[in-house]
């Protein structure tokens, strides 16, 4: 009877705990709070880029999933050169850019899905 309550309780501190998470990053007091939020964000535009990269790459053949792989990683090191440098042997990224250039990678892959399964894949598009 008690792992009721307790669990309610628990549940409802996550919740309180998750505002307060969203309630942060609408607002940032400091630039680790910024920090916190962006790295959140890219984190999550990151999984639905890695999960769009693998729902596209079914739908290819042998030869087009070779070519999204190559744009992939042409990608990453444009992503990489303009959003991050290293500097005094630590790495700097600015993660805005970071999200940015991620948001906008999903972008394309989203819309290469999209044409593969309507029109067919493009190659040159890849």
């Amino acid at each position: 009877m008690l792992k009721t309550p307790l669990a309610c309780a628990t549940l409802a501190a996550g919740l309180l705990c998750a505002d307060l998470t969203l309630a942060a990053c609408e607002k940032p007091r400091n630039a680790f709070d910024s920090v916190y939020c962006l790295s959140t964000e890219y984190a999550q535009v990151d999984r639905e880029l890695n999960q769009e990269f693998g729902t596209l790459r079914k739908l290819l053949n042998d030869s087009q999933k070779a070519a999204l792989k190559k744009s992939q990683l042409a990608w990453i090191k444009d992503r990489d050169a303009q959003c991050s440098y290293e500097r005094d042997g630590g790495y700097f990224v600015n993660l805005q850019c970071a999200v940015d250039k991620t948001q906008e990678r999903l972008g394309v892959l989203r819309e290469r899905e999209r044409e593969c399964q309507s029109t067919g894949c493009v190659d040159s598009k890849l």
